[in-house]
């Protein structure tokens, strides 16, 4: 699905601390109304006041009424001043101003889907949380969470992805936690997300030995080790992309 790419200037409403190292930016205004962010791992650029600019999941998005102007939520890791995004979300306040453009296209949730796979680092999570979501009622979903800190975790305490299978482990446990969960038919989708790294094994795994179709594995470096501003469109395993 292909959206009009607009870019918007939107004014912080609120913050909130989701997890240990996880802020909620909220964001409203006038610009907001005819957004529309159906896919659960849509994207919108952030724009910061350093000239800066990063690619975001939208976490939640409530398209107001009569009485209330739209409201966008934005959920942030924290991790000091390494990156523009934390240095900013780490110091916004109430009245500070973002410029949001896209999502620019959604990919929906596939048809006949029966069971879900996601994997995901912190940076990943609202994408996660959003597939968890999103997947319609009676599709089996498993979630593999590798986060850098476990207490991070916290961050699907609302309730999202209840009813989900969730397995926790370090970075260098993805690969073997995602086999733990075969078999995979033809009607599993896996989503996987984080550090690019951390997912060459997997997806090499997947799309390889196991011959699994891109339609049934998405896999996306949102960061990666040494590397700034990382396109998370780039293959996440150059020596093999799709």
């Amino acid at each position: 699905m292909r959206h009009e790419l607009t870019r918007r200037t939107l004014t912080v409403a609120r913050t909130d601390r989701l997890a240990p190292r996880f802020a909620r930016i909220t964001l409203t205004g006038p610009e907001l109304h005819g957004f529309a962010s159906p896919g659960p791992a849509d994207h919108v650029k952030l724009f910061f006041p350093t000239g800066e600019s990063r690619d975001f999941t939208p976490a939640r998005f409530r398209a107001g009424d009569e009485e209330r102007l739209p409201e966008l939520d934005l959920d942030f890791v924290l991790h000091g001043d390494e990156g523009p995004a934390s240095a900013w979300a780490s110091r916004a306040r109430e009245g500070d101003t973002l410029v949001v453009a896209g999502p620019r296209g959604s990919q929906l949730v596939p048809d006949g889907m029966t069971r879900l796979v996601v994997a995901a680092d912190e940076t990943a999570f609202p994408a996660a949380a959003r597939w968890l979501s999103q997947a319609p009622e009676g599709v089996r979903t498993d979630a593999v969470l590798w986060p850098t800190d476990a207490s991070n975790t916290a961050y699907f305490d609302e309730g999202t992805g209840a009813g989900a299978s969730v397995t926790v482990v370090p970075a260098e446990g993805l690969d073997e936690a995602v086999r733990a969960l075969e078999p995979f038919d033809e009607t599993t989708f896996l989503f996987l997300a984080g550090e690019a790294t951390a997912l060459v094994p997997v997806r090499r795994h997947l799309r390889r030995e196991l011959g699994l179709p891109p339609e049934q594995v998405q896999v996306q470096g949102y960061w990666k080790r040494g590397v700034a501003g990382l396109d998370h469109h780039a293959p996440v395993d150059p020596s093999d992309p799709d």
